[in-house]
């Protein structure tokens, strides 16, 4: 049986500028933004592009994809620090606040995919995501700093609730007013909860 050939090095690079222009593009100028702008942006020929995404639909499920396997790499990365000694409900601060700013700059590609409707296909990097969430919870729970009816939905629906359009000194102030929210000592248990959606895609 014939293997399949890894991208050539040329190839991966451009698939990384082009997601990376595409990102840029849709951002400043909305999910209007034309196959030939993305292409210049990223340096490379419009065939070069749609040798990549034969649509624009194509791009950006491609380009939130990305993000949601960026989000997937750091909850995994924050329980990897959690194993080796530090404390959970930190490091879940703190990843909410990078998610947060990640989703300021990917808000536009967010709009773009629903006026598209593009569907990010595989949910691996979101079921990754939400494993390591998950685990990263229970880590805080056993140490008695996150409250023990805290859920992965919980998270997600903070994110969702996230001030992405104000300005960072909004965000900051609304991340220290909901973080206490997830801690042992903040708030009795029982409180109710509405269902939370899924994973911000951008």
């Amino acid at each position: 049986m014939t293997q399949a050939r890894a991208p050539r090095a040329d190839a991966v690079r451009n698939r990384r500028k082009i997601l990376a222009a595409a990102g840029e593009q849709i951002t400043q100028h909305g999910p209007e933004v034309g196959m030939d702008e993305i292409a210049a942006a990223a340096g490379v020929a419009v065939g070069t592009l749609y040798r990549h995404f034969l649509t624009k639909t194509d791009l950006v499920a491609a380009v939130v994809a990305e993000y949601v396997a960026r989000v997937a790499d750091d909850a995994e990365a924050v329980l990897a620090r959690v194993a080796d000694g530090a404390r959970a409900a930190d490091e879940l601060t703190a990843f909410l606040g990078r998610v947060i700013e990640k989703s300021v700059t990917d808000r536009a590609v967010k709009a773009a995919a629903r006026t598209l409707g593009a569907e990010p296909g595989d949910r691996a990097d979101e079921d990754r995501a939400g494993a390591a969430l998950a685990a990263l919870i229970r880590a805080g729970q056993a140490d008695g700093d996150i409250h023990p009816d805290v859920t992965v939905g919980d998270i997600y629906l903070l994110l969702s609730t996230a001030p992405t359009d104000q300005p960072p000194a909004a965000r900051a102030r609304w991340l220290a007013l909901v973080a206490p929210g997830l801690t042992a000592r903040a708030r009795p248990a029982g409180s109710c909860r509405p269902s939370a959606p899924g994973l911000p895609r951008a």
